[in-house]
């Protein structure tokens, strides 16, 4: 399970952390679309002016949220253990922190973070390719593959839009599907039409993983 994420009470002492708190549930609730400051104070009850003693506009606002939930992504990692493992960890942990906040995860992967927050899974993503032999350009080629990937999965499994708002796929029925113009997508209709997304995910991570050992095999990009 993802770490918690700090939370305060709906009164009492304003703080960066109540705000960040307040901005979160927000997004969640209605999309970054309806962060502002003014929305945020009039959520917490107090002035808008007093916000900025905390965040000072909001475009911080919204780095300070995509930090927050990136906080509480639990890394684990085994040093000892074989690459290929400590990938599929990595992968999975930032996952399993979209089921809990997939609006905010949306906010995570189009903002540029250079915190430590921001900075340290691309760390340990890097520092993983790296310790398995590949060469600098190589393992920061792998790792934009990998995000590409996970934000990819995470667009269609939680069922947000780049704009933050909710899709629901039509049901694809084979009988409106004319076969002689589509044989294949009418005969594949049922399977086109569902989804198991942890299967898709790891069946997508495998193969991900495969190809790129197979490519350091050829000695192209690792020892």
């Amino acid at each position: 399970m993802p770490t918690e994420l700090p939370t305060e009470p709906p009164t009492g002492r304003l703080s960066r952390a109540r705000i960040l708190a307040a901005a979160i549930d927000l997004v969640e609730r209605e999309g970054a679309d309806a962060v502002s400051m003014r929305r945020i104070a009039s959520e917490l009850g107090v002035g808008v002016m007093s916000l900025y003693n905390h965040v000072p506009n909001k475009d911080a606002l919204l780095d300070g949220v995509a930090e927050t939930v990136l906080s509480g992504v639990e890394f684990t990692d085994d040093p000892g253990a074989h690459w290929t493992d400590r990938v599929r960890m990595q992968a999975r942990a930032f996952r399993q922190i979209a089921h809990h906040y997939p609006r905010c995860t949306m906010l995570v992967v189009s903002r540029q973070l250079h915190s430590h927050a921001g900075l340290l899974p691309v760390e340990r993503a890097l520092a993983t390719l790296r310790g398995a032999g590949f060469g600098g350009e190589d393992a920061v080629r792998a790792l934009r593959m990998f995000i590409a990937f996970i934000v990819g999965s995470l667009l269609r499994e939680v069922g947000v839009t780049p704009t933050f708002a909710p899709v629901h796929a039509g049901t694809l029925k084979a009988e409106e599907v004319d076969p002689a113009l589509f044989p294949e997508v009418s005969a594949l209709a049922p399977l086109l039409d569902s989804c198991d997304h942890e299967a898709e995910f790891e069946f997508g991570l495998e193969l991900l993983i495969q190809a790129i050992g197979v490519h350091a095999g050829r000695g192209e990009g690792a020892r």
